[in-house]
């Protein structure tokens, strides 16, 4: 009995030990510590994003070509929102009530929880509407964020991309990184490829919400609020001045022009035409407004620089040449006999328009440009090691850059033959290879970097569109990861040869009326072989100074005729701008030619 009484005491004096604290703690609560607590009872605690400044965008002089303007957004929690405020909603947004209707709808299957973007892009007076009449909206917040503004006269459409709102197939999979319905992610080009560092980090605020939804004030003063950290700037190698002269040569035209430093692997000049002005996606745009898009004549959204694979015609010869040296086929003094073209059988293989050279060396085979020479040095060279030689160069082979729209190109070798002739193949069905014809595709961004390999004598340099990444809140840099460049494993005399070569392709070759006013420069022409009845593609790949060179350059112009006609003054005018900084006289007058000149009509090629 003794000890049971004991016991019931010992548990009285713990219970009355926890009340006592309990009401101690109470006290401090109530009486010490009521402005830090003050409301928390009656209010939840709601944590609202805050978007950061998404990074700016500069050319390679520091010109500004996008930035950032202000976005409003109204969103919707649905838990909270008084359905009967529905029509009060659409007018203060000036949308018919079915709209209103239908984004509640959206926002509930998404979180009816959860704010949801359902509102974008208002304008500043309805953002103002709803922010006069929050008090009267519960469940309707706003979040103001941004849109991206373009500010040079340089499209630059296949580089810079695009911005665009999250698919609900990418929310699925990219929640984890913190967005959500209504956010703008990178879709195309360096906005794409650099999404993580051009988005920046999420900040966040705390504010106490009441029974309503709506927001009573912030929470503790915003102590815990953690701000955001604005995205890196990307700093690019473009040239806005010769990338505004590049796209205004192609006006009614197709094609591309790819404009690299063959030292570095920076890409001064990207087009690819037609395109798209990019400031049509500062707007909201509808699934019409973008089937349109995906429709249009010429086929503005395919990136012909990096994805428009054909037959390289005679810029290929330089690469024949490379090869023949190496492989011990041919020498420089080698002499092959041009009787206007090359017999194979009962088959003649012709030269351009017939041209008889007579005996010639490779020099000036190159000047020339004659067929009979390089048909000689095909039929002597295996198709393996041709497509091996190819791939060496990168044609065949994704290139390591930061786009992503790319096509391999097609460099065939004896499998490939074998599978796409099963009966049977000869020497016939190959020996238009070594004039850049037949069964091969090449991109005019290959093209660009196989020249700058012959620029720099033997160096395959990594293209990139980003010099630099660096935030300017914290002046922190990205180090970029830039695949080295790759030494060719042909002699440097093989190069100084056929560079040789195409030196007298601009002095006294197919090449001579665009050469540079007092800069000796390289270059080879070229016509690929269109399909049909339509007129041949327009080709040309250049560098210069000769000595020392700091631009190359391979332009196409489909269905634009002979490469001199009108790929190469396009050339020869970009080199001309980045070198010296303006046009001279005989430039200004290739400039109105090549305007006056255009592609075939659309409706030819269709």
């Amino acid at each position: 009995m003794f000890e049971y009484r004991i016991r019931t005491r010992i548990f009285v004096g713990l219970i009355c030990a926890v009340l006592g604290i309990l009401s101690l703690r109470l006290v401090q609560l109530q009486l010490i510590d009521t402005q830090m607590y003050y409301g928390e009872s009656a209010n939840a605690i709601r944590e609202k994003r805050v978007l950061p400044a998404r990074g700016v965008i500069y050319d390679r002089n520091g010109r500004l070509m996008v930035d950032n303007q202000p976005a409003y957004t109204i969103l919707l929690t649905p838990r909270y929102f008084d359905v009967e405020k529905l029509g009060l909603l659409a007018e203060l947004l000036e949308v018919p009530d079915s709209v209103a209707a239908a984004r509640l709808t959206e926002a509930r299957e998404w979180n009816v929880f959860r704010p949801s973007a359902s509102f974008k892009d208002v304008s500043f007076a309805a953002f103002s509407r709803v922010q006069e009449n929050l008090h009267r909206l519960p469940g309707v917040s706003f979040e103001v964020s941004q849109k991206r503004r373009y500010l040079t006269d340089a499209r630059t459409w296949h580089v810079l991309g695009f911005v665009r709102e999250i698919s609900r197939t990418e929310l699925g999979s990219r929640r984890s990184d913190g967005y959500r319905q209504g956010d703008m992610i990178g879709r195309a080009g360096v906005e794409r490829v650099y999404e993580e560092a051009l988005r920046g980090t999420l900040g966040s605020e705390f504010k106490l919400v009441n029974i309503m939804g709506m927001e009573v004030e912030s929470y503790r003063s915003g102590l815990q609020d953690r701000a955001p950290i604005s995205g890196y700037d990307l700093h690019l190698s473009l040239d806005n001045d010769i990338q505004v002269l590049a796209e205004s040569l192609f006006v009614n035209k197709r094609g591309a022009v790819v404009a690299m430093d063959p030292r570095s692997g920076e890409i001064l000049s990207f087009v690819s035409k037609p395109d798209i002005d990019p400031r049509i996606f500062s707007a909201e745009l509808t699934e019409n407004e973008w089937s349109a898009l995906s429709m249009a004549d010429g086929d503005p959204m395919f990136n012909r620089a990096t994805m428009s694979g054909m037959p390289p015609g005679s810029t290929w010869k330089p690469f024949m040449a490379l090869v023949g040296l190496q492989e011990g086929i041919i020498t420089p003094q080698t002499v092959y006999q041009c009787r206007g073209g090359y017999r194979l059988g009962r088959r003649l293989f012709r030269d351009h328009e017939g041209h008889v050279h007579g005996p010639i060396r490779l020099e000036r085979a190159i000047e020339q440009s004659c067929n009979s020479y390089f048909f000689n040095l095909m039929m002597q060279l295996d198709i393996d090691a041709f497509s091996r030689w190819g791939r060496v160069f990168g044609f065949g082979e994704r290139i390591d850059m930061d786009l992503i729209e790319q096509n391999t190109g097609l460099i065939p070798d004896s499998s490939y033959y074998d599978r796409t002739y099963p009966d049977g193949w000869t020497a016939g069905f190959t020996i238009n290879l070594g004039i850049g014809q037949g069964d091969m595709l090449v991109t005019p961004m290959q093209l660009a970097r196989y020249v700058s390999a012959i620029a720099n004598r033997g160096t395959l340099v990594s293209p990139h569109l980003v010099r630099l990444m660096r935030n300017s809140e914290t002046g922190e840099e990205i180090a970029l990861d830039i695949p080295p460049a790759q030494s060719l494993p042909i002699d440097q005399s093989n190069f100084d040869v056929v560079k040789n070569g195409m030196r007298r392709v601009m002095e006294n070759g197919t090449g001579r009326w665009v050469q540079l006013p007092n800069i000796p420069s390289g270059g080879k022409t070229g016509t690929a072989q269109a399909p049909g009845d339509r007129k041949d593609h327009s080709l040309f790949i250049m560098f210069a100074p000769f000595e020392e060179p700091e631009i190359a350059l391979a332009v196409l112009v489909e269905n634009g005729g002979f490469g001199a006609s009108q790929a190469a003054p396009i050339a020869s005018l970009l080199a001309e701008k980045y070198l010296t900084g303006d046009l001279s006289p005989r430039a200004r007058y290739w400039f109105d030619r090549v305007l006056q000149l255009e592609s075939e009509p659309l409706e030819a090629v269709e």
